[in-house]
Order: structure tokens, then sequence, then C-alpha cells
């Protein structure tokens, strides 16, 4: 997120333009390393559970829609919950909070494979336990969120995020791959087993840490009307607002992809679990690259994450329509890669942009949109898949994302006081299409969403308004050492 300092610059609102940061720069930072590593293991374990248990209920069923009720069963507690999530991670110590998520988690898991392993399992099992899941997500996850700004500190912080991501999708790579072959070999109960014992890598990490190196947050009280504090702090910003929006579209219709590529291995291209793995592992490559890349960036703007969501949707269509088994595959390489790019940016935009006693609630309230509108998009992709095919679930979700790009680009140009230029006779450099200052703009009053580039023409999402910029020093003003 960028501030306005200037018409040609483009920071983040709590650092200085000319910080750099190497791609491991957090990795120096020893409890953000057993972070880190806890959950680089977890979250393997985590991967593996996840293709054993969408082909477990797909082998029970036949049925790409239960696949669809599994996933949403397990994201609809963050759909109903979740902003309760977010004033808990506000109002009490993370790292404890963590302690107790992560062990509920692992328990599950152990759960789930005793089922398995027993031979008793039954589909309804696999949802209750998916739906308790959703439950301990509901505060992991805007917990784990923004307990990194109490690991890195904010001057970091969105190297850190770049980081979280490539962690998980690096377990991503392996994770699938292996469950393919653990299910093909002795079945889906030994891939819950590693799962449940995954956890205890990331309890010990929580336990290992230095308390007195971690960055004091200031948190907030207890006091009535917190939720409707939170709700209240992000609808009068657009830099959270719109983000946020496009959050949510894509999360509910574009990222289903538990129901898209088992359909695809199992009924397009007629394969078995292996494929399924297969499929994920290559998806993780990109992703993995993706967060790379991510890591990388020392700025993060809006402009980059509507470009993102739109070439992810477009990638998604494209490969809908892939008549070899090749090409589709090749092509989840490059949507795991704008896939991610899309997911950092979004992330790293809202929490900068967020006063730190605010970021449980705005987070949570970020993670409800993403992951709780999978309850919604999961059972209908579900059944589009199931009633029209595979192809035309994934076409389907491709288009939806790749609009939603379209006009939440256009709403925040226009809260930016920009209009679209088509210019069809151009003339030496000068782009065909822009957004440019609307006549008569005001500029520093309104929130803005585009910034000026060298040529003085503007580019949607450069530019963030004053509550932004304000926002951005409250959170580097609002984490200090602790002594």
């Amino acid at each position: 997120m960028s501030s306005a300092a200037g018409p040609h610059t483009a920071t983040e609102p709590d650092r200085g333009a000319e910080t750099r940061t190497s791609t491991f720069s957090s990795l120096c930072i020893r409890n953000y390393r057993l972070f880190a590593t806890g959950a680089v293991i977890s979250n393997t374990g985590t991967w593996m559970s996840r293709i054993a248990q969408d082909w477990l209920v797909l082998s029970i069923t036949g049925s790409s829609f239960a696949v669809g009720i599994t996933t949403a069963l397990q994201f609809l507690p963050m759909l109903l919950f979740g902003l309760y999530g977010g004033v808990i991670a506000d109002r009490y110590p993370k790292r404890k909070i963590l302690l107790c998520t992560q062990l509920a988690m692992g328990l599950l898991g152990l759960t789930l494979a005793a089922l398995t392993l027993g031979g008793v399992v039954r589909v309804w099992h696999v949802y209750t336990i998916a739906f308790l899941l959703g439950m301990a997500t509901v505060v992991d996850n805007p917990t784990r969120q923004t307990f990194v700004v109490e690991m890195v500190g904010p001057s970091v912080v969105r190297n850190a995020v770049s980081l979280n991501a490539a962690n998980f999708q690096a377990a991503r790579l392996v994770g699938p791959a292996v469950a393919g072959v653990l299910i093909t070999a002795v079945g889906s109960g030994w891939a819950f087993l590693i799962n449940g014992l995954s956890f205890f890598a990331p309890l010990t990490g929580l336990l290992l840490m230095r308390t007195s190196e971690l960055h004091t947050i200031e948190r907030a009280p207890r006091g009535k009307g917190q939720l409707r504090e939170g709700l209240r702090y992000v609808a009068g910003r657009p830099e959270l607002v719109w983000p946020i929006v496009l959050v949510g579209f894509i999360g509910t219709f574009g990222f289903n992809f538990p129901i898209w590529l088992s359909a695809f291995a199992n009924k397009v291209f007629d394969s078995g679990a292996g494929t399924y793995g297969l499929l994920n592992s290559l998806m993780a490559a990109g992703s993995l690259l993706g967060a790379l890349l991510a890591a990388r960036r020392s700025r993060t703007r809006l402009r980059m994450l509507v470009a993102a969501a739109m070439v992810f949707g477009l990638l998604e269509s494209v490969a809908a329509l892939a008549p070899e088994f090749w090409i589709f595959a090749a092509l989840l390489v490059p949507i795991g890669v704008f896939g991610l790019t899309f997911n950092t940016t979004a992330n790293a935009s809202v929490q900068l942009a967020t006063d730190p006693v605010m970021r449980g609630r705005v987070m949570s309230l970020y993670m409800m949109v993403f992951v709780g509108g999978t309850p919604v998009g999961g059972p209908v992709m579900g059944w589009v898949t199931d009633t029209y095919g595979a192809r035309v679930g994934f076409l389907s979700g491709g288009l939806v994302s790749a609009a939603a790009a379209v006009g939440v680009g256009l709403a925040l140009a226009r809260a930016g006081g920009l209009r679209l230029r088509f210019n069809p006779r151009r003339t030496g450099d000068g782009p065909l299409i822009a957004f440019v200052p609307r006549d008569g703009a005001a500029g520093g009053a309104g929130a803005q969403a585009a910034g000026a580039t060298a040529g003085g023409e503007a580019a949607a999402g450069d530019v963030v308004d004053g509550a932004a910029g304000g926002a951005g020093k409250a959170a580097a003003g609002g984490v200090t050492r602790a002594a």
C-alpha cells in the first residue's frame, strides 16, 4: 500500500521509499525462524490431509457436490463467527492462543486418522471433523496473521507475509505428492496420522520462542460494540473495502480447486489419486514461485492486486478449455503464480493500512470474506461441476474472478478521482488504455486509488488516501520492542 507522499512515489505507509529487503530477510529473526520451521512441517501434513480428505469423500460418495459440502463445512464457521475470532486475537496474547488452536487441530487430525485406520469412517465423520477444524481456524487464522507483526515488526512485515505464503506453498508442493503415493499404497488413514503428528512442530516452535524478543502490540480492552467498531472502521476506508470485496469474490468463486482438480483427475482425464496429487503439486510450484517473487518486492500496490486477479481469472478460463492433459497441467503453474501474487498483495495491503489495535478485527473480516465465501461457492461450484462438467465449473469460476477484478479496478479508479481513457490513435510510447485524472478532481481530500506516473498519466492503485498513511504511521508507532 502506497502513501501519498508525492506524485512519483509509491511506498508503503510505514516505511521509507529507500527501504530494501532481501527475499529471506525475515528469517534473520530467531522467533520467526522457529515459527516458519514449525509451519512448514505442519503445513505439509495439512496438505496431505486435505488431499486425503477430498479423495476419501469422493471415494465414498462419488460426488463432487459432496467434496464441495466438505469444503463448505470447514469454512462455514469462518463465515458465521469470523469476526469474533478477530476480537479474541485483538484482546488476548497471540502466542498463547496459537498454542491452544494448534493443539486442538492436531487432536482432530489424530481422531480422523483413528477412524480411518480403524475402518469405521463414514462421510458424516469427515463432515463433523471438517466443521470442528473450521471452528479452530476461526481463532487461529486472524491470530496467526497478526502474530507476524509481533515477531518481525512493521518494517519487514510484507516480506514475512510473502515468506509465510512461500512456506505454505512449499508444503503444498510436497504434501499432495506424498499423499497421492500414500493413498495409492496404504490408504488415506496414514496421511491423516502424519498430519496429526505434524502439529507437534509448531507447538514446539511456539514454546521455544523468546517472549522478550517479541514486539509489543497494543491490545484492545474489553468493551461492548467492538464488532461494530471494526466494521465501521473498514467501511470508512476505500483502501480496505475494495481489496476485501475483491478477495471475497475470488475466494468464493475462484479458489475451489479441491472440487475442480479432483473432478478433472477423476472424470476428465480418467485418473486416480496420484494424478490429483500431481495437479496440486504443479499448482503449488507456481504458487511457491509467486510467493518468492512477492518477497522481493519492496512495495505493495493496489494496481498489482487488480492486475493479478484479472490474469488469474483469465488463466483459469483458458485452462478450463485445455484439450490435452499436459496443457491443462502446464497452465496450473502460472495460475498458482498469479493466485499467490493476488493473495500476498491483498494480505499485505490490508495489514499495512490498518491501525494495530484494529488489525485482528480487520484481518478476521478479511479471512471471513476470503474463506467464509466457500460455504456458498463450494456447493454452487460443486453443483455446476456435477451438472455441466468440470470444464464448465472451472470456466465459470475464472470468468467471475476476471469480471470482479474489472469491477473493483473501475471502482478504485473512481474513488481516486480517475477515469478510463482509450487512445486508439496513440503516438509514441503512449498507452492504448490508461487511467487519467478526472477534470477538476481534487487532490488529497478523497480516498486515492491511483497515483501519477512519471509520464503524467495515472495508474490505478499507486496512491491511497491520507487515512491509509495515518494508519500506516500508527502501525509503525504502535509496535515497539519489548524491554
